[in-house]
């Protein structure tokens, strides 16, 4: 074994006495590894919300989205959806009508609000069924029966404006629609009502709040009377093999389609606003746990500086033996290193095991959980960001031992032993 390493162990782990050193060397360590635990423990749960908000809203709106420039819409979406379809990793395009409408409960004529209408093709937006059963109320059914066409709506909406869906036995509530297109029609007609479009509630679904107060879903059909696109479509909504090839298949569709006829959004782009205010939590609450390792490495300075000053003499002695200047830092370096090590493995350890125990066994509950659509917090450990935490933590220590290292080296052998004397 290297006798730098054995003599950095020696002033660090070799102490009988408790002393104040010792117990300055003990509470940086403990600073560390409460520090490590801490960033690994946040993080994962500020990741495990980043997942859940993502696939919920993933679950509703597509991997890749390709949209027209023309606010008429797509005239042919047959030749682009043969296109988009044609790309890797793609397994199902389908188009989509998405536009403002007036949302207008017949019961109550004062219960106005402006909301997104998206037309949809039923049987392409299966993960939509899943978000509806998670509310426990109605089921994601937006084609036309006997009792008329369907719409689904955001649980807080049907809050607000008190409607029920059904059942299946068409008791559910009715409300219309009135478009842009439709409000047009009836200022340029001198005589006749507002063409507003009736439809029976069929379920709920429960997102976002902002999400859940403005959308509604109807059959794609039954848009495209609404906003009288006469065949046309808004875009192509795309569903990959992999959440993570979305760049890659935006890269691929911006290759092939004009700029200035089509966009191409990621899952990302279609939400950025929110996937950037999250991310700015999730960097802004380390840079805030990570002071704690700054300070466990100032108190790393102060212990190391008195071991220096403690071992002046064996310092000088090691000096006269012909240990180099430079050798005499690595061993303070060592010793900083030993306590980075020691404090990030106990913090590796402690964190990874709540975070995994809060995984699995769902330990710490969320507070008025049945406000949310989990019970307890969640967690997601990303080994990319255990990594950085690791190396960090580990890095400061060793530079805390930095200027320690350069006062032992400075030392000079004569005045050691002479001062010990």
């Amino acid at each position: 074994m290297d006798y730098r390493f054995q003599i950095a162990r020696r002033y660090l782990l070799g102490r009988r006495d408790v002393s104040l050193i010792s117990i300055i060397t003990g509470i940086s360590m403990t600073g560390v590894a409460l520090g490590v635990a801490a960033l690994i423990v946040v993080l994962s749960v500020m990741n495990g919300f980043y997942d859940f908000v993502r696939d919920l809203l993933v679950s509703i709106d597509p991997h890749v989205r390709v949209v027209s420039t023309d606010e008429r819409g797509l005239a042919n979406a047959d030749s682009l959806l043969d296109l988009t379809g044609s790309v890797n990793h793609v397994e199902s395009a389908s188009p989509y009508v998405e536009g403002k409408a007036l949302f207008l409960h017949p019961e109550e004529p004062g219960t106005q609000q402006v909301v997104i209408v998206r037309g949809v093709d039923p049987a392409a937006l299966s993960e939509g069924r899943e978000i509806v059963q998670q509310t426990g109320v109605g089921s994601f059914n937006v084609e036309r029966t006997e009792d008329g066409p369907g719409i689904v709506v955001g649980r807080r909406l049907s809050q607000q404006v008190g409607v029920v869906p059904s059942r299946g036995d068409g008791d559910g509530s009715r409300v219309g629609l009135l478009s842009a297109p439709g409000i047009e029609r009836t200022l340029t007609q001198v005589f006749g009502s507002p063409p507003v479009r009736r439809y029976e509630v069929r379920g709920l679904f429960e997102m976002q709040a902002a999400y859940d107060q403005n959308h509604v879903f109807i059959a794609l059909d039954e848009a495209q009377r609404l906003f009288r696109m006469d065949g046309r479509v808004s875009g192509i909504d795309l569903r990959l093999s992999d959440l993570d090839r979305a760049d890659e298949v935006k890269a691929a569709l911006q290759g092939r389609l004009s700029p200035e006829r089509f966009q191409v959004k990621t899952w990302y782009d279609l939400q950025q606003s929110l996937y950037d205010v999250m991310q700015l939590e999730k960097w802004g609450a380390s840079a805030i746990l990570l002071l704690i390792v700054v300070v466990a490495a100032f108190n790393i300075v102060g212990s190391l500086t008195m071991v220096v000053i403690e071992k002046r003499r064996d310092i000088g002695a090691l000096q006269a033996m012909g240990v180099s200047r430079t050798n005499i830092r690595r061993i303070f370096l060592l010793e900083g290193a030993l306590i980075g090590a020691i404090g990030t493995g106990a913090g590796l350890v402690l964190g990874l095991g709540l975070a995994t125990l809060q995984k699995h066994f769902k330990l710490v509950s969320m507070t008025q959980a049945e406000s949310f659509l989990i019970n307890a917090y969640p967690v997601s450990i990303q080994f990319a960001d255990v990594f950085v935490i690791a190396v960090v933590a580990f890095g400061l220590c060793v530079l805390a031992a930095f200027y320690p290292a350069v006062r032992a080296s400075s030392v000079e052998p004569a005045r050691a032993v002479h001062l010990d004397a």
